[in-house]
């Protein structure tokens, strides 16, 4: 029965000519995303040979305007039509990547990635709401997990093919291919309909009304919006934790995640394909884990999330060991690394795959722009904190010191919300087990 609901679900999500929309231009414009990033880090990492501290402000400035502004975002997506947030988000990214091309300083890079950072900020919760409003209760976890095998698709294919085009025609196309992802993005997005598709009612959530298509409540304030998120958040069950957990680990991830390029700079005749070919081989790994959550069913959304965060630790302190015992930059140190970056992205799915379910679930349609937008700056916060700490210990000790640091710290973390989770897990068996015999007493 299990697996014929499971395949009745994909059929649905298939026919949903919304949904499917929605996803092809999300794949367009994550590709184009990833085409970005790399091209960045290559420009300013090994070519133009940048200082820790200039590869932490190029994070910061891609990351400080998600903190400054997601929760307006989120209102912003909540009061307006979701749709043309989108289409407006896009347009104005295909003139600020283009800009990237003509770049000849650092400076110019953190000015242009503030920019194109405010409009990511405005695109994710209008998408998110966009999901919500398209696709029914009981097919969310599975547009979910169709949303992430995308994204992390995208990690696989975007390294790779920005690999080849540096390697082949230079930096310069892979922005003029990520400006072009934005436009046909945008173009894709008009066929989405802009109103409301699915009407929903949640008579359990004080203070939450259905909105009608079309409808915006614009009594409401900025800042009355922005403080019922919060609210919202805050009572969603095992979000809180979840979060904390999340937002814990993605600052102690980006302790070595940010200064990657400074480790591989380590390894004497190092390649500038390695670091496309570890990003692909995260991306592969996160997919994998994509994948695999769904189907794990026997394991809670905090047990999956702790085990990802443990892994995702063991992997970062070896890494950053494998630096020092094999210095070496042959092919065997290469595949190591590469492996290790698989392995890491698993580790990193089973952490980020659970929340996102388990978010989109209990968030109420109306609220979705404003959770989003809410839980988009408590990730930016650990997003700005995490390269700064990074930035810190690698000038301090070395960048070696820092990946061990941060494997150490996300391996405990990760064991302690695995304790956590198994005496939860003891409580409810606890709760379950005298309501059942109170039930067998009653029936006998």
């Amino acid at each position: 029965m299990t697996t014929k609901n499971t395949l009745a679900g994909k059929s649905a999500l298939k026919q949903n000519r919304a949904f499917v929309t929605l996803m092809v231009s999300q794949a367009i414009s994550n590709l184009g995303d990833w085409l970005h990033l790399l091209a960045i880090f290559t420009l300013v990492g090994l070519r133009w040979n940048a200082t820790p501290w200039e590869i932490t402000f190029v994070m910061l400035s891609a990351a400080l305007p998600m903190l400054l502004t997601g929760p307006f975002a989120g209102a912003l997506a909540d009061r307006l039509n979701r749709k043309w947030l989108m289409v407006t988000a896009d347009g104005a990214r295909i003139i600020i990547v283009g800009a990237f091309i003509f770049a000849n300083q650092i400076w110019q890079i953190y000015v242009l990635l503030i920019l194109k950072s405010l409009f990511d900020v405005m695109f994710s919760p209008a998408k998110n709401g966009k999901l919500k409003e398209i696709v029914p209760d009981h097919q969310l976890a599975q547009a979910v997990s169709i949303s992430s095998v995308i994204e992390q698709m995208s990690k696989i294919i975007g390294p790779a093919l920005g690999g080849l085009l540096v390697a082949g025609f230079g930096i310069t196309w892979c922005f003029v291919l990520d400006a072009s992802s934005f436009l046909i993005s945008g173009i894709i997005l008009l066929w989405i309909p802009g109103h409301r598709v699915i009407q929903r009612v949640n008579s359990d959530v004080t203070g939450v009304e259905e909105e009608t298509a079309g409808s915006i409540q614009v009594k409401q304030s900025f800042w009355k919006e922005t403080l019922e998120g919060i609210r919202m958040l805050a009572s969603l069950p095992h979000v809180g934790t979840s979060l904390f957990l999340l937002a814990s680990a993605i600052l102690f991830l980006q302790f070595a995640d940010s200064q990657t390029v400074v480790l591989f700079r380590q390894l004497p005749g190092i390649s500038g394909d390695l670091l496309g070919w570890c990003v692909a081989a995260s991306g592969v790994g996160t997919l994998i884990a994509a994948m695999s959550v769904r189907k794990w069913k026997t394991a809670s959304h905090g047990l999956k999330m702790g085990l990802g965060t443990a892994v995702t630790g063991l992997v970062i302190g070896t890494a950053g060991i494998v630096v020092v015992v094999w210095p070496s930059a042959g092919m065997g140190a290469h595949l190591l690394l590469i492996s290790l970056f698989a392995l890491a992205g698993v580790g990193i799915g089973f952490a980020v795959v659970p929340f996102q379910i388990l978010l989109q679930e209990q968030t109420p349609e109306p609220m979705t722009g404003r959770v989003f937008g809410t839980v988009g700056s408590v990730m930016t916060t650990s997003n700005i904190l995490g390269p700064v700490a990074g930035g810190l210990l690698v000038t301090s000790f070395g960048v070696v010191p820092a990946f061990v640091s941060s494997g150490v710290l996300l391996t405990l973390l990760g064991l302690l919300y695995l304790l956590k989770s198994r005496a939860k897990r003891a409580e409810d068996l606890e709760a379950v087990l005298p309501a059942k015999s109170v039930a067998t007493g009653e029936g006998s």
